[in-house]
């Protein structure tokens, strides 16, 4: 019998979905924005590194604590409104800063307090749309529907600083960020009566656990303790994010500087960006010819593992033009292997937990990114950042390996 043939960009059919899509990019581009303009700002007023560092930790470590919690939130509640909770959070923040700019009363405690909330709010925003993401495509769609949130995502993260400059431009730091509050309403305004959540799911399910806080993190760990799949998915996310998240995009000035490119130009800036447009282009890509990877835990292995080469070959070049093939090449491995990780663990878990297993795979894969300021940033510090780098990929590459020969028999 011959097999149906691909559809690309199916999950778009849907209009559900491009909605969807459409807020979240809005959502994302503001969350960037504001990145832009209050690092910018405090850089400015403070000219602290300290707490240029903290605005990382707090960025990520609320994924590593809050993920689980949220998701069993999520299983418990309607996760649209935890999405809204999160945006009103992201919106206050804006207000909070704009206020702060204008009447030039920022101080160094305001900082750090809108820093941790701006970190909380994304745990929620994001663990949530991963949930309602499987309500709006299904099942079979649900790859293509994640592989189109992940490309949007990697939009954002390009948009949303060139959009950024420019606002500060246009109309300055303080009106830019009171400015910014607005691309967050969209996605507040839909989720009122968007179709997803618990009254849209047609399949009885079991009534979701109660809700246990942090508790929730050791008690989801055990239940899906069978489920290789899973786990092994699990686990790679968490190497990946510990051993180099995005921290090499924190030394890319030190990389552009080593390379005779370190002035702010297009040269610097195509050195940015070329992590990124991989990553946007690899998901174009893999979403017009869907059948050329199998969704599986082996080839999602094989693909961190070929990122982790290409990133190692970026820390050992001295050539501009390889350094951005490397980056570039590393963009778009880095999203198949995300995506296809994620796309195994929401197609595998249970739907009773969906939730607290989506939010520890969050946990895994966000929060463990806290880990790569040590592996990288602090080594790099002692060791040089090439080599730092290099050490990092080449453990990840060993750890990777003895994942895919662990779990080989079980996949």
């Amino acid at each position: 019998m011959t097999a149906p043939a691909h559809q690309s960009f199916v999950a778009l059919r849907i209009p559900a979905f491009r909605a969807l899509v459409s807020c979240y990019l809005l959502t994302m581009l503001a969350d960037n924005i504001e990145h832009v303009i209050s690092y910018w700002m405090m850089f400015q007023k403070f000219h602290s590194p300290a707490l240029g560092g903290f605005a990382v930790i707090s960025h990520w470590l609320p994924f590593l604590v809050f993920s689980v919690p949220a998701g069993a939130l999520a299983d418990y509640v309607d996760p649209r409104r935890l999405i809204q909770v999160g945006i009103v959070m992201f919106i206050g923040c804006s207000l909070c800063w704009g206020y702060l700019f204008l009447t030039d009363t920022l101080e160094l405690w305001h900082a750090i307090c809108l820093l941790v909330v701006h970190g909380c709010s994304g745990v929620l925003w994001q663990t949530a749309t991963q949930i309602i993401l499987y309500d709006v495509v299904g099942k079979e769609k649900l790859p293509s529907g994640i592989r189109i949130l992940a490309t949007t995502r990697y939009l954002g993260l390009l948009g949303g600083p060139a959009i950024g400059a420019m606002i500060m431009l246009a109309v300055g730091p303080e009106f830019g960020i009171l400015l910014n509050a607005c691309f967050y309403l969209p996605n507040l305004i839909w989720l009122i009566h968007a179709p997803c959540g618990p009254k849209f799911r047609a399949a009885v399910i079991a009534v979701p656990r109660a809700f246990r806080g942090l508790k929730d993190i050791r008690l989801t760990a055990i239940e899906i303790r069978h489920e290789h799949k899973i786990r092994s998915m699990i686990f790679m996310a968490g190497a990946a994010s510990f051993f180099i998240g995005n921290s090499y995009q924190a030394q890319m000035p030190g990389f552009a500087n080593d390379l005779g490119h370190g002035d702010p130009g297009i040269l610097y800036s195509m050195l940015l960006a070329a992590d990124a447009a991989g990553a946007l282009l690899g998901g174009l890509v893999l979403e017009s010819c869907g059948g050329i990877l199998k969704t599986s835990p082996k080839t999602a292995l094989i693909l961190a593992i070929l990122w982790c080469s290409s990133l190692l070959c970026f820390a050992l070049s001295n050539q501009y033009i390889l350094s951005l093939v490397f980056l570039f090449i590393g963009g778009f491995l880095e999203l198949s292997f995300n995506s296809m990780a994620q796309t195994i663990v929401q197609m595998n878990a249970p739907l009773e937990i969906r939730g607290r297993v989506i939010g520890l795979f969050n946990m895994s894969a966000m929060g463990m990114r806290a880990g790569a300021g040590i592996t990288v940033g602090l080594m790099g510090g002692l060791i040089g950042i090439h080599w730092s780098l290099a050490i990092s990929a080449l453990c990840l590459i060993l750890v990777t390996g003895a994942l895919y020969r662990r779990f080989h028999e079980r996949l």
